[in-house]
């Protein structure tokens, strides 16, 4: 290939846009035709930077395409090449693999050819970008490309590059409890592991809460086994310090081994491996009671794409291994993190058309009127302020919710819609306020630990900022909302809520799955209650 400043002709590839008088505008890369040529002459342009490719030279488009073509391995799509690029994408959920030594030769082997990847076992979802090819001059030697290629293909079962897709497993979780230690913090990790494992196409099948103790772990690990789970994950009340610990002695007691305890990434430090026969075990460190990235996900989301984990494997991960600084640290090196405010704001407005002349806020279920259900679950946790929004026989709502603490707000245009019901609700929440609950007022079977699970899923600035509770699929109430989509969620009108701003932003969308269907059942009819009444909540 020729470049430079080369006597204007057909073929050449222009180096630099040119704007010609009369506003035409040739761009940066344009084939000249025999149009072109007359039209840059008559501009005064007898000469241009440009290139002219050789016989045996490949367009940049084509070796672009060639290139990735060559390095593409299960799960990759290739997009058509453009200006000398060409991008791959993930075609399925999994783990991204790279033979990083084939990479780093095909970089060596000549400037003018370039390969960028995501990280190595980066976790992708369906059309995430993993990678693209640019071929930095406008052309190159055909010898060139082929040995680039070479390079790419040169064990054909050993993709350059490929997707490793997540092997749906059944996971068993063990919390274990010491006197003193609050249910709501048992809750709350539970939950981070329910969504960790969701993500990766799995599914803890059973969870497990016992005492910190040896024998009792082990009770539990063997249920466990014996109902068929790949995968258990033990999360002490006391974190795991030596290989004769509690959790690893458990292991041992029914015939297990300890593969490796620590690992040099934080945070996850306190990180164990070990099997039992052909179920392997993860002592889980504390700081994975959060969603917050750790070592523990780097070893979790491996196995979930059917990959071993040895002891090197683990003691590779130092570099890079620094994370971030957390909130559960005893002794938190830089300032502690509080954890979100989190307001609720329940609908307790509407007129309970369905229901006929009745109330179903004020019908009597277990002894107590609908509307306190949900009221006194969120009582039993840290959600504070609770707006309760009245419209529909108000003064009744208010008279059955006596002596609670919560604040009350009145709806006058209730008839409006539940849209409107939602805007006083968040006119009372002042700018201390990280997120709020919305949550229903006809929704009895709610519990503490449903709330909980919500919470400890509620991370703003990891970018989990709408947490939408799901059972068998579908997605249920409460829904926790960050502060800042507190206005767009007041200029909503109807009756439909705020699920058109969950599709709008998908990104910071966080689906929690719960044990049981109380986030999917609510009251409307006559049949339903009497359903509940038949059964208890």
């Amino acid at each position: 290939m020729k470049f430079g400043q080369l006597a204007t002709a057909e073929g050449l590839i222009l180096a630099h846009t040119l704007r010609l008088s009369g506003n035409q505008v040739f761009k940066k890369g344009r084939r000249l035709s025999d149009l072109d040529v007359a039209a840059l002459r008559g501009d005064g342009h007898q000469t241009v930077w440009a290139a002219q490719l050789d016989a045996g030279d490949r367009d940049e488009d084509e070796a672009a395409a060639m290139l990735a073509d060559s390095v593409r391995g299960a799960g990759v799509r290739v997009a058509e090449a453009a200006t000398g690029r060409c991008n791959l994408f993930a075609e399925h959920a999994g783990l991204l693999w790279i033979d990083v030594e084939r990479a780093r030769a095909l970089n060596h082997l000549s400037p003018d050819l370039t390969l960028a990847t995501l990280p190595l076992y980066s976790v992708v979802r369906p059309d995430d970008m993993v990678a693209t090819i640019k071929i930095i001059p406008f052309a190159v030697p055909s010898e060139l490309l082929s040995s680039a290629c070479g390079i790419a293909q040169v064990a054909a079962m050993q993709q350059l590059i490929r997707i490793l897709p997540f092997v749906p497993r059944r996971i068993g979780l063990i919390l274990t409890t010491t006197p003193g230690l609050p249910d709501a913090l048992l809750d709350r990790a539970a939950a981070a592991q329910r969504v960790r494992a969701d993500r990766l196409g799995s599914v803890i099948s059973d969870e497990r809460r016992t005492k910190h103790c040896e024998s009792s772990i082990a009770e539990a690990l063997a249920a466990l086994c014996a109902t068929g789970c790949s995968l258990v994950l033990i999360l002490g009340a006391s974190a795991i310090v030596d290989r004769r610990d509690v959790i690893p002695s458990a292991i041992e007691q029914l015939g297990g081994e300890i593969i490796h305890l620590g690992m040099p990434v934080d945070p996850g430090n306190l990180l164990l491996i070990g099997r039992i026969g052909q179920m392997s075990v993860l002592g889980v460190p504390g700081c994975a009671r959060s969603l917050r990235r750790s070592g523990f996900d780097f070893v979790l989301e491996r196995l979930c794409a059917g990959l071993t984990v040895s002891r090197a494997d683990v003691m590779d991960l130092g570099v890079g291994g620094l994370l971030h600084e957390g909130p559960w640290r005893p002794t938190p090196r830089a300032q502690p993190v509080l954890p979100p405010q989190v307001a609720a704001v329940v609908l307790a407005a509407g007129r309970s058309q369905r229901m006929g002349e009745r109330n179903k806020l004020l019908e009597v279920l277990d002894g107590k009127p609908l509307v306190c259900h949900t009221v006194d679950e969120l009582l039993a946790t840290g959600v504070r302020p609770i707006v309760v929004v009245t419209g529909h026989q108000s003064e009744q709502v208010r008279a059955a919710l006596s002596g609670r603490r919560v604040v009350f707000a009145d709806n006058p245009c209730f008839a409006e819609g539940l849209s409107s019901s939602l805007r006083v609700g968040l006119t009372q929440l002042d700018s201390s306020t990280d997120g709020a609950l919305i949550c229903l007022g006809d929704m009895p079977k709610i519990r503490r630990e449903h709330i909980e699970s919500l919470l400890a899923a509620f991370d703003p600035s990891d970018g989990r900022e709408i947490i939408v509770p799901t059972f068998a699929g579908h997605r249920g109430n409460p829904v926790l909302w960050a502060a800042r989509f507190f206005p767009m969620m007041k200029e909503l009108s109807g009756d439909a809520g705020a699920r058109a701003l969950q599709q709008r932003f998908v990104d910071r969308l966080c689906l929690l799955p719960m044990r049981d269907d109380a986030v999917t059942v609510d009251v409307d009819t006559k049949e339903a209650l009497e359903s509940l009444r038949s059964v208890g909540t």
